[in-house]
């Protein structure tokens, strides 16, 4: 077998042409075999076509690119679940949009290694432009805001903990809602912080009073709120000027998880909701979420640049002090990681093509579907709706069925490959949850999602004896 070609310089795409129209008739077929938002079956049918498909693994001698990708992929696809499927909308699992993945892929081709500026010259030029251009959205009245690239919102709450936990040591004590995601007290436990204050959240926001007094209780201590735009389970957003009102009186520090509401900011329509973004001391946010971009593209935002001087550190192979004097840029400080991907590149592409008002029009899209079927299952002579959407997140449940129908109701549609829904219990009660981030998504196909489930239940209800 002659040396395989490489991906880079100019004879890489020479060599890519004919490999991504492979890849890309195996994208095609794998998804006309599954037919559907995910595989039928279940995981016991997956897993044994996926091992099928991989055996061997290692094969003494290759079987060659074409039909290694053609195998590999096709299964892969066939086995996937489909976010641009109207009816997979159980999670935050956006479908990227088809220019965010195009970047990605010159981003494999050229491989910058964003440590070094010998490893990234102008991929380094292109992250920085970019993330001070999105801090900037978020803290529009500060002079020098700044922001990093990270895998997603879980690295970047992990990060503001860090950033907060160098300013005031390890005595900083947490104070987060039972409503906040879970990679808070995560963050907490692998730094060495003690576990977050937990304030009550009973309609799905942080309650002011109990955060009040917990404030009060604790004010011997140095202090870090954790608020939420965007919760996981009901896409609800905790009031953020009243939060950083109370964090003002009490000397508290402000970070504001908003993974999956903070694109809210690039719609006229919907950015009320997020106003008080700007009075945090950081904020996280997650593009590949309300953003359309392939995973990962996660951005940690900070008021002033100077609040990520205690990231900087040196490797004399990667940042020496005389390479840095003499003008190169020191890019160690702006990461945890070493070696990462150019993740910034899909992001300035998507920007730069659509601008604010084609993002604004997916954000917009997205809202209103959500809020069309939530008045579809208010009309519903069947179904009952938990409450109004606040961004695209739609929680309901079969009218009276219990728990474990809920549940079987989910699963069966799973396995039947029929539509991905999500899982949400509060109030006392398990709910379905749609998740609706696809901006191609019509009223037929929120109608047609909620026929299956109706069906369903009526299905279940006479197969089953009274309990």
């Amino acid at each position: 077998m002659p040396t395989p070609p490489l991906a880079g310089s100019t004879t890489g795409p020479t060599a890519l042409r004919p490999l991504i129209d492979t890849v890309l008739t195996a994208l095609q077929e794998g998804a006309r075999r599954r037919d559907g938002p995910l595989p039928a079956g279940g995981p016991d049918t997956v897993t044994t076509h996926m091992r099928t498909a991989l055996d061997p693994l290692i094969p003494e001698h290759g079987t060659g690119p074409h039909h290694a990708l053609a195998t590999l992929i096709g299964a892969l696809t066939e086995g996937a679940a489909d976010p641009a499927n109207p009816l997979c909308a159980a999670h935050l699992h956006t479908p990227p949009l088809a220019l965010a993945t195009a970047a990605d892929l010159a981003a494999s081709a050229l491989n910058p290694s964003m440590d070094s500026w010998d490893q990234a010259p102008a991929a380094s030029t292109l992250e920085a432009d970019t993330t001070a251009a999105l801090a900037a959205e978020i803290y529009p009245h500060h002079p020098h805001p700044d922001a990093l690239i990270t895998t997603g919102g879980t690295e970047a709450n992990q990060l503001a903990l860090l950033l907060a936990r160098e300013r005031h040591g390890p005595t900083l004590q947490t104070i987060t809602g039972t409503n906040a995601h879970h990679s808070i007290t995560r963050a907490t436990w692998l730094l060495g912080l003690p576990a977050p204050l937990t304030v009550p959240a009973p309609d799905g926001t942080i309650d002011l009073t109990a955060l009040h007094n917990t404030l009060t209780h604790h004010g011997h201590h140095p202090l870090l709120v954790t608020a939420t735009a965007g919760t996981t389970d009901t896409g609800q957003i905790d009031p953020l000027t009243a939060i950083a009102d109370l964090c003002h009186t009490h000397g508290a520090e402000l970070h504001i998880d908003a993974a999956y509401g903070g694109p809210l900011l690039l719609s006229p329509t919907h950015r009320h909701k997020v106003t008080g973004l700007d009075r945090a001391h950081s904020v996280t946010l997650d593009l590949h979420k309300l953003g359309w971009q392939p995973a990962s593209a996660g951005i940690l935002a900070v008021p002033d640049h100077h609040h990520l001087d205690p990231l900087h550190h040196h490797a004399p192979y990667l940042n020496a002090d005389d390479d840095t004097q003499a003008g190169l840029p020191d890019l160690l400080g702006r990461s945890l990681r070493t070696t990462r991907r150019p993740d910034a590149l899909k992001i300035a592409v998507t920007l730069q093509a659509l601008g604010r008002t084609g993002l604004a029009d997916l954000i917009d899209r997205t809202c209103t579907a959500a809020h069309h079927l939530a008045d579809l299952i208010t009309k519903h002579p069947t179904l009952d709706l938990y409450d109004r959407p606040t961004i695209t997140t739609v929680l309901f449940r079969p009218t009276n069925t219990d728990d474990h129908t809920v549940a079987t109701i989910r699963r069966t549609l799973l396995t039947r490959g029929h539509a991905v829904l999500g899982r949400t219990h509060t109030h006392g009660h398990l709910w379905l949850k749609a998740t609706l981030l696809n901006p191609h998504t019509t009223p037929d196909d929120l109608n047609q999602l909620l026929d299956l489930v109706t069906h369903l239940t009526t299905e279940l209800t006479e197969s089953t004896p009274n309990r």
